[in-house]
Parts: structure tokens; sequence; C-alpha cells
């Protein structure tokens, strides 16, 4: 039993986590709160990089351009292998992970590309602004400017958006699920048939006690979601809003969800309560939970087998929900 400050023995770690979990306390467990916000970036983008997916061919990546307060903003446009230029394909929307700080079209580009071939289906990466340079609600309407932005751009892209599911990673699993319930209210926009959370944040309003558990020995911890949340949110706004918390107001019937939670991570308890709820509500739920793995098993599905397994059943998903 590890007291409240050890971390987690690895002992306890999954077979397949357990070799980059060892490599990374051994190189001084250096968190994304440890160093400058420019540093952690550097780091996260290497980190996807060196222990992500490979890179696979596609048919086709394609960059646009989309209008936000004046300036641009980026969608990265995917076709699978195998399709014709003039199908129109359903559309997967993909909203990357990083505690709304981190990431880009760059460090979820290979899982973006796997996601692609094995649903078969169009895929737009959104390239939302980041905190602290853009607080909330910033990148939450960047992503719903790109939704506006694809359905009104629909046939010249050559997708069906009124067949639509989203996908998100962390934060990115956070605005996800606000902008499908959103979204599934306003099928003018586009319709949400469907919602992939990988380890989602849905609580900023208070720390459920996977918090307590996950304090150290994790790229992901307690300390970095305060980290990330002092970052996004900002002063004196109120953590309650379902914007932020959409946990708070799950209880209601949402399009059907796909949703994965890991042990070893503090968005744990939230997660799994998430799916509950929604479960409750009448909602379609698909709930995986992975007790022996750490946040960030997507974007380490290079070297997490299990990763590319739960990506292979999320791609099920998708198909199913959009077929």
């Amino acid at each position: 039993m590890k007291s409240a400050d050890q971390p987690i023995p690895l002992s306890e770690v999954a077979d397949d986590a357990a070799d980059l979990i060892r490599a990374f306390r051994a190189n001084g467990a250096i968190s994304f709160q440890d160093v400058t916000l420019a540093q952690s970036r550097t780091n996260y983008l290497a980190s996807c990089k060196t222990n992500g997916l490979p890179a696979e061919e596609v048919g086709s990546v394609a960059a646009h351009g989309y209008p936000v307060d004046g300036a641009t903003a980026s969608i990265r446009l995917y076709r699978p292998r195998g399709v014709e230029a003039d199908d129109v394909l359903p559309l997967i929307v993909f909203i990357h992970g990083g505690g709304w700080v981190l990431g880009s079209l760059d460090t979820h580009d290979t899982l973006c590309r796997h996601i692609c071939n094995a649903t078969g289906f169009a895929l737009a990466a959104i390239d939302y602004r980041l905190a602290p340079e853009h607080k909330f609600p910033v990148p939450l309407n960047d992503c719903r400017q790109a939704l506006q932005w694809l359905a009104g751009n629909a046939e010249a892209l050559r997708t069906d958006v009124t067949r639509v599911v989203l996908v998100g990673d962390s934060a990115g699993g956070s605005l996800a699920t606000v902008l499908a319930n959103e979204a599934s209210q306003h099928l003018d926009t586009a319709r949400i048939l469907g919602q992939v959370l990988l380890y989602p944040v849905t609580d900023l309003s208070r720390e459920t006690p996977s918090y307590q558990l996950v304090k150290s020995g994790f790229p992901l911890t307690a300390s970095s979601m305060r980290w990330f949340g002092n970052h996004y949110v900002p002063a004196g706004l109120d953590l309650a809003d379902p914007r932020l918390s959409p946990l708070l107001t799950a209880e209601r019937k949402q399009p059907p969800l796909f949703i994965v939670t890991v042990g070893h991570d503090p968005l744990s308890d939230e997660g799994i309560a998430y799916a509950g709820a929604a479960a409750r509500a009448g909602t379609q739920v698909e709930h995986h939970h992975l007790p022996r793995h750490a946040h960030g098993l997507f974007t380490s599905a290079g070297k997490i087998q299990t990763g590319r397994e739960l990506l292979q059943l999320a791609s099920n998903f998708v198909v199913g929900t959009l077929s």
C-alpha cells in the first residue's frame, strides 16, 4: 500500500504500459507543470511523436482555414485510403487534448490518420486556439465555429454532415461532449449521431477521490490538472458552468456515447460518473474502464498495445453509429 505522497507502484501498472512509466520516473518524472509553458508544449509534441502510432498513408490530407473573431483557424481534413475523390463520406470531427493549453494538429496527426483509415470515413481535426493566450470560452467557441464551417462547406468537402461523430481525448473530450449535446439540438449546424470520449475532463467544479490517488509518478497528476485549469479558466468564473463541468448536467439523454476511463488518472472518477449519469438518463453508453492504465494511453498507442485495441473498439463504434 502506498502512502498519500508515494507514486503507485509499477507492479500495479499494466504490463504493456510499465516500461513507459518506468522510463518517465527514471528521467525525473517531469510533468507539464514542472517546466515553462513553451517547454511543456515542446515536450508534449515530442512525446506524441515518440510514443504515438506510426504515420499511416491516407487517401488525402488537406488544410482549410475557417474564420474566428476576425482571424483564421485551421482544420485538417483527412480522407481514407480506397475511396474516390467524389465519394460523399460521413464525418468524424476530432478535437485534440492537452489541457486546453497544449496540443495541435501535429500532436494527434497519426491518431487521426489511424481513425480515418480504420473507419473509412472523412475526419476533420480542429486546431482551436489555446489557453492561456486564449482562455475559456475561446477554445470552445473555436470548435463550435469549426462545426458551423464544416456544415456550411459540406458539399465542397464531399462530407455528409447529417452523419457526424465527435471524438476527443482529455480536454478535447470535454469540448466534444459539450458540443455533441449542443449540436444535437441544432440540426441545421450538423447532426451529431455519436460521441467518443477518451478519458475526458467532465467536472472542474470539484476534485474527486482519484485526484488524491494520482499525485506523482505519472505524466498527468492532480497538480497537472490544477495547472491546466488555472491556465484555461478566467479568474472568478463559476466552475459549475456546464461548459466547464458537463457532468453536472449529464443526467439527460445524449447522443450515443463511447467512453474510455483509466484507473491511474486524476480524471478517472469523473469519467466513470459521467458514463453512469448518461446511462441513467437513457443514453446508449459503451464504457471501457482500464484500472491499470494511465492518462495518455492513446497518444502513446504506438508503444501500448491496449491503446491500439481500444482504438479499434472506438472505430467499430463510429462505424456502427454512422453506417
